[in-house]
């Protein structure tokens, strides 16, 4: 018996068929390597150009493709160091890369924020001048001024002070001229203020040794790590070399905030790449760095968000010494947010009794209603304010000066 198929393998219906796909198949073959040369020539057309296009899938974060200056990579025995060298020269000092712009001078900066602070909206001053220059001062208005200073922060023992040298000039002189008032206001606040205190930074100081170690301390939200970083920027602009050591490990977001500040202005950041890691290391490699560098200035940012008093001072102590074991901490400073008053008292004394605190940055000094906070911190902690923080820009931080400060409260004449 045979088997009777429908279509002879021999068919030449099934043969024409069988060619046409062939054909189809070769030409897609070929249409495929012409589109892969096209892609090939245009990407090495593109390269050559200088176009900073990427292909798809590639990283598009320009920091993760090249090296931070500043930044710290990790050890192979698992610890921390510092990788600046892309910022600096091979003589350790500072490239002009990486640098957004130049920074202000320190002069430059106490003559701007002085008139920042003059045109900032209800500076008690203003409001005490607007009092005392009424041509009959009734005992309401006396209770005006006192309300005035306390609401200022100035404290209470010091408004006490200032109302009763106030009602005293008033009996004694019995002037109403708007100038006379305003100089003799001037005088008084500026007497509370303190201007005989020593505000220099130590690592301003010709006889300070080098590096000058400055441990930045303070809680969270108090602009603390910013603070570090344009004091950075302040140092620069004096002509100083800097490093900086994130020892906020709790905080994972505060070393890379350290090191893009330190990316601008070319100054190496020592940090850790693990997070929680212990900040007393990250602290004692920084000062080994600084040391090794032959830097003028060393910068210690710390954590401000520990669950207790015990816990803040042995952390804190902790960073201390094993700094010590390398260079001497001259200075501790202290980072409050001047517009939340009292609170800032209460962390004022804690830090103050955790690490021992030799000054004070006020951040935040643009809401000048609060300025008080000036007088009432000094009196509280013994200790002088020696820079100040106006704003955002990297440039809004500036040393201490009294008269320039009572003058921009007062506002112009």
């Amino acid at each position: 018996m045979r088997l009777a198929f429908p279509v002879s393998v021999r068919d030449p219906n099934l043969v024409g068929m069988t060619t046409s796909y062939l054909f189809i198949a070769i030409a897609l073959v070929v249409v495929l390597a012409l589109v892969v040369a096209g892609v090939c020539l245009l990407s090495k057309s593109r390269h050559k150009n200088g176009d900073g296009s990427q292909p798809a899938g590639s990283d598009s974060n320009p920091a993760k493709q090249q090296e931070v200056p500043g930044r710290t990579e990790k050890g192979s025995d698992g610890g921390t160091r510092a990788s600046g060298d892309a910022a600096r020269g091979q003589d350790g000092e500072p490239s002009k890369s990486g640098v957004s712009l130049e920074p202000e001078s320190s002069a430059s900066r106490m003559t701007r924020l002085k008139a920042k602070l003059a045109k900032s909206p209800n500076p008690f001053g203003k409001a005490l001048f607007a009092i005392l220059t009424k041509d009959h001062l009734s005992e309401s208005d006396w209770e005006e001024v006192e309300d005035t200073l306390l609401m200022a922060d100035v404290g209470a023992e010091a408004s006490e002070q200032l109302v009763d040298q106030l009602r005293s000039d008033a009996r004694v002189s019995g002037e109403r001229d708007p100038k006379a008032v305003r100089a003799g206001l001037r005088k008084r606040l500026i007497d509370l203020v303190d201007p005989g205190m020593d505000r220099t930074l130590e690592a301003d100081k010709p006889e300070t040794g080098k590096p000058s170690v400055i441990i930045m301390v303070g809680v969270n939200g108090t602009g603390k790590t910013t603070t570090a970083g344009k004091l950075a920027r302040l140092f620069v602009a004096d002509g100083k070399t800097v490093v900086m050591g994130a020892a906020d490990t709790f905080r994972a977001a505060a070393a890379d905030q350290l090191e893009t500040w330190g990316s601008k202005v070319g100054v190496p950041v020592v940090r850790s790449d693990k997070e929680g890691a212990d900040p007393a290391s990250v602290a004692f490699e920084a000062s080994s760095r600084a040391k090794e560098m032959g830097a003028d200035v060393l910068i210690v940012d710390t954590a401000g968000r520990l669950q207790n008093k015990a816990n803040l001072m042995d952390e804190l102590g902790k960073i201390r010494r094993v700094i010590e074991k390398n260079l001497p901490v001259e200075e501790v400073l202290l980072v409050l947010d001047a517009t939340t008053g009292q609170n800032g008292m209460i962390q004022a004394r804690v830090f103050a009794e955790a690490i021992g605190v030799t000054g004070i940055v006020l951040t935040k000094l643009d809401g000048s209603a609060k300025g008080g906070i000036v007088i009432s911190v000094q009196r509280e902690l013994g200790v002088p304010v020696k820079l100040v923080g106006l704003g955002e820009g990297p440039d809004d931080l500036s040393p201490f000066n009294p008269e320039s400060f009572v003058d921009g409260i007062l506002g112009e004449e």
